[in-house]
């Protein structure tokens, strides 16, 4: 059954995620343990009309030795040959795929100020990169697949094998690979997304509202904001899926717009460490103050990145009544746990969040209110208790959620 559900997650990953194109290029970065997976995809991707696939692999005893013994100087460099070769590649209309299971603990002796660095480093590196998938010049992806570490971490009760293969059913299960035909039942929940999307982009509110348990917020939406969710389009119109799985809806926050306290519901795995039980508190915008039970020196460290990374760059509403949330797991992992709750993120916009924002230069996004920075991250503030509401142009006020559900009239 592994076997047989692993061929239709490569076929999902392949002709839904990244959407590859005869004659056209898919680079792949994937963890060690993913590579049984990774040959399949190759060969569902060349199958499927590829010219090229290019895998580039990670592993995370090595990333770790790095941490813990390279010099100091190193950490604050990133291989201008990677970076420059990925540029290249997207610059010819490469796809790319990326497999994300990272260990949420694998750094957890390590100095923040050297994973602050190394992350800084690559940030830099890797702007144009960047920017050009988060405006969809190019179809780009994320799956997961399970580690012993992640599953672990995920079921410390269970031993390694019965933790990996758990995670594997429930990874199946949230993507829909358990379904007799996965490609046609994301096309249905592509659609789904869409009506709400519509809905959103028709409504064109001036402000959201959010109130929870720690959170009063106010987020400000510039004039032309889009809402996205599901599948995207890039920008020579070939239609893929950003994530998988998703549950979201997404638009641009007014980079100077926010305003009070906002607490997170999930834990949030930063570059291979764990930050909870933090608050954020918002003034014209900008985060003046947090706290953070666990994790405050790596929080700090992400906040000061650059000046955008204190502003959002991301509001994304999603119900509390969806798979993932239903799972009851936290999974350490933001592309499940940003897909179970709904969330905010710390950076970068996606220029695809406001009208004709691909064409635009990065000084017209900001004079439109979009956020730039090197970093993009997002942190969960949704639950069962989450309210959302919409302010119209004219003030009035509009349920979108209550009790983290939909309210909305469709």
């Amino acid at each position: 059954m592994l076997e047989k559900n692993l061929e239709k997650y490569a076929e999902l990953a392949v002709r839904v995620g990244v959407n590859i194109q005869k004659g056209q290029t898919l680079f792949i970065q994937a963890p060690l343990p993913s590579a049984p997976l990774v040959r399949k995809i190759a060969k569902k991707a060349y199958e499927e009309g590829a010219k090229h696939v290019y895998v580039e692999w990670s592993d995370e005893e090595i990333t770790y030795i790095k941490f813990k013994h390279a010099p100091e100087e190193a950490l604050h460099e990133y291989p201008m040959w990677l970076a420059q070769g990925r540029e290249e590649l997207a610059k010819g209309g490469a796809a790319f795929l990326s497999i994300y299971a990272p260990n949420p603990d694998l750094l957890k002796d390590i100095d923040p100020k050297r994973v602050a660095a190394a992350n800084k480093a690559a940030g830099v590196a890797l702007q144009n990169y960047r920017s050009r998938l988060m405006a969809d010049h190019n179809c780009w992806s994320l799956i997961a697949v399970p580690t012993p570490a992640w599953a672990k971490k995920v079921f410390p009760d269970l031993n390694e094998d019965e933790a990996i293969e758990k995670l594997w059913d429930v990874i199946f299960r949230v993507t829909r690979v358990d379904q007799d035909d996965p490609i046609a039942a994301w096309h249905e929940h592509n659609q789904r997304l869409a009506k709400i999307v519509d809905y959103l982009n028709e409504k064109q509110y001036a402000k959201l509202i959010y109130n929870g348990p720690g959170t009063d917020l106010t987020v400000e939406l510039p004039e032309g904001h889009i809402w996205a969710g599901g599948a995207a389009k890039s920008t020579n119109g070939v239609v893929f899926n950003p994530n998988i799985p998703t549950e979201e809806v997404f638009t641009m926050p007014h980079k100077d717009g926010t305003n009070g306290v906002v607490r997170n519901t999930k834990p949030l795995n930063y570059g291979g460490n764990v930050i909870d039980g933090f608050t954020l508190t918002f003034k014209d915008g900008k985060v003046v103050d947090f706290t953070a039970e666990v994790g405050y020196e790596t929080l700090k460290h992400l906040l000061d990145t650059d000046e955008g990374a204190r502003r959002l760059g991301e509001i994304a509403l999603v119900p509390h009544r969806s798979p993932i949330s239903e799972s009851n797991l936290v999974f350490y992992n933001t592309l499940f746990d940003e897909n179970a709750a709904s969330h905010l993120a710390l950076g970068k916009a996606y220029p695809t969040n406001l009208e004709n924002g691909a064409n635009m230069s990065a000084d017209e996004l900001a004079a439109r209110g979009a956020n730039d920075s090197l970093v993009h991250e997002d942190f969960m503030i949704g639950s069962g208790e989450l309210n959302v509401d919409g302010v119209t142009k004219d003030g009035t006020r509009e349920p979108i959620m209550r009790n983290g559900n939909w309210a909305l009239p469709l």
